[in-house]
């Protein structure tokens, strides 16, 4: 059947104008918010898994594209855009957004390899040892007050109580470290240490950069560590933090920096 003039007429203006009305959810002012600004939100919400698509998030969506709409028209209308302080942020703003692309792109192109995070954790392990010890110290300025506390110590005198004299925190409980493993300690701390059997108390001061030590080992046991499979996530954070410290510096000593 062929149309009347007046009736194609009429059916081209609705086939170019739907399209163009369907690219819009709204207008503000006269200000389009284009429907590919709804789903570019919608995609960023669901993908941090907030919330699935659906028509009731895509509404949400709408009203707060509306509101921000509303309000940034408002803030020009005041000028707010034109203040040096307003516009250092959205310089700041511009910057990260940039760089933060960047960096998503170079660790996408880098990734961390199973490889590295095994090698990082087996260092660690060695690090730490095959045991932790539990342990108590006195900590005195002088290696003459360390040797009083040994011969007061051989006498008779009891630890805890000695203790109270020891110039770190650890005085006011007796002197007690807790567990530690011999990596986390000062070396010559922590040769000493484990150079005891349980209830020993080293009969020379201990020197290290903190002043003199009397070291008394309370007890040892295998060094309760992670598995890998537990820790396998914050190892490779660790580590993609290093891959992108390093690309930084790189970056910088290219640089002409005056």
């Amino acid at each position: 059947m062929m149309l009347k003039p007046a009736h194609l007429l009429l059916a081209l203006i609705a086939a170019v104008a739907a399209p163009a009305y369907a690219q819009n959810v709204a207008t503000v002012n006269g200000k389009a918010i284009p429907a590919a600004k709804v789903d570019q939100m919608v995609k960023q919400v669901v993908s941090q898994g907030q919330q699935p698509d659906s028509p009731q998030l895509r509404e949400m969506v709408k009203k707060e594209l509306i509101g921000r709409e509303v309000m940034i028209q408002e803030a020009d209308k005041q000028g707010f855009g034109t203040k040096a302080e307003v516009k250092a942020a959205i310089e700041n703003a511009r910057q990260s957004i940039i760089i933060n692309a960047m960096l998503a792109d170079y660790v996408k192109k880098n990734p961390v390899k199973d490889t590295e995070i095994k090698a990082e954790y087996d260092k660690y392990k060695s690090a730490m040892g095959e045991k932790e010890y539990h342990s108590r110290h006195i900590l005195v300025a002088t290696e003459q007050e360390a040797k009083d506390i040994i011969t007061k110590l051989k006498a008779g005198g009891k630890f805890e109580e000695l203790a109270k004299v020891s110039k770190d925190g650890s005085a006011n409980n007796g002197g007690d470290l807790g567990w530690m493993t011999p990596g986390k300690l000062v070396k010559p701390f922590a040769d000493a240490m484990i150079a005891l059997k349980n209830g020993e108390i080293t009969q020379t001061p201990v020197k290290t950069e903190y002043g003199f030590h009397v070291i008394k080992l309370e007890e040892s046991r295998a060094t309760k560590l992670p598995s890998l499979e537990e820790v396998k996530g914050q190892v490779a954070e660790a580590l993609q933090q290093r891959k992108i410290a390093a690309f930084r510096d790189e970056l910088t000593k290219k640089a002409k920096i005056q």
